[in-house]
């Protein structure tokens, strides 16, 4: 795992510690200090985090709101008649 990822992972994390349960947190604030000295996370570390951010981290689809905001084609060929 390269240590631009692992920074990802922790950014994303951030957001959500409020939401972690007592023991979710203290692993998270472990894994923390060790990323803020550098450390590489070895695989079971990894594997912990990945576990947070799939817990926590929900993408959302973006919805289309264009059908919205388009103008019909009636309002098209009205303007060019007149």
């Amino acid at each position: 795992m390269s240590s631009h990822e692992q920074r990802n992972y922790f950014d994303i994390l951030k957001r959500y510690e409020r939401k972690f349960e007592e023991r979710e947190l203290f692993e998270y604030k472990i894994l923390l200090q060790r990323h803020k000295d550098d450390e590489d996370l070895d695989k079971l570390s990894m594997k912990k985090i990945k576990e947070l951010y799939n817990k926590y981290h929900v993408n959302r689809e973006k919805k289309n709101y264009d059908q919205y905001f388009s103008q019909s084609p009636q309002i098209n060929s009205e303007e060019q008649s007149s």
